[in-house]
């Protein structure tokens, strides 16, 4: 391989991926794809949002504001999903090895004040920071197709159970005996 190193501005770049299993340079090379796509999404939106679980608090403390002006089974749902979102940040917490109802009673407090529409976990230290400014950034495109996807595929499995219950309700069958004219009558 011939390296060429330092140009000013370079038109073109190449990634050179090595590992010591084809399954591992193959994992990294999908991850990295994954990381283009991102970058190139954003680049091309132009749309960026703060990342560390921020989006997604600010959501659910918008949603459950909103739940409460709806009121009855439409309420529900609103918590529900709000519940979900949350979930999202439970998640990514606890992966981190911190613990999920701490810090998602720290965020809660955080997204109440009024500069904390940023306020994420880093995942690293464990404490709470304006991800934005640490540059733990995603792209809008992301982050909302994530979501949409995400209630797309909840909302299937719900319909999906719910025509399972109902191929379960057994219906009484209507006996149906002919009349000498050729007339059909039910009881």
């Amino acid at each position: 391989m011939v390296f060429v190193e330092g140009c000013k501005n370079p038109k073109a770049v190449s990634i050179v991926i090595r590992g010591g299993l084809e399954r591992l340079v193959d994992e990294a090379e999908r991850s990295l794809r994954d990381a283009l796509a991102a970058v190139a999404d954003a680049v091309k939106d132009g749309k960026i949002v703060a990342g560390g679980g921020a989006v997604e608090i600010e959501l659910v403390k918008y949603l459950r504001k909103y739940a409460q002006k709806v009121g009855g089974k439409e309420q529900l749902a609103i918590e529900a999903f709000a519940k979900a979102l949350e979930g999202l940040v439970m998640a990514l917490v606890e992966n981190a090895g911190l613990d999920p109802i701490e810090m998602i009673m720290k965020l809660r407090a955080a997204h109440e004040k009024e500069d904390g529409k940023w306020v994420g976990v880093n995942i690293f230290t464990g404490d709470l920071v304006n991800t934005f400014e640490l540059g733990v950034i995603e792209p809008l495109s992301v982050k909302a197709n994530a979501i949409k996807a995400g209630t797309e595929a909840a909302t299937m499995v719900l319909r999906i159970d719910d025509l399972i219950a109902a191929s379960k309700i057994e219906k009484p069958e209507e006996k149906e005996t002919k009349k000498p004219g050729g007339e059909e009558e039910t009881d």
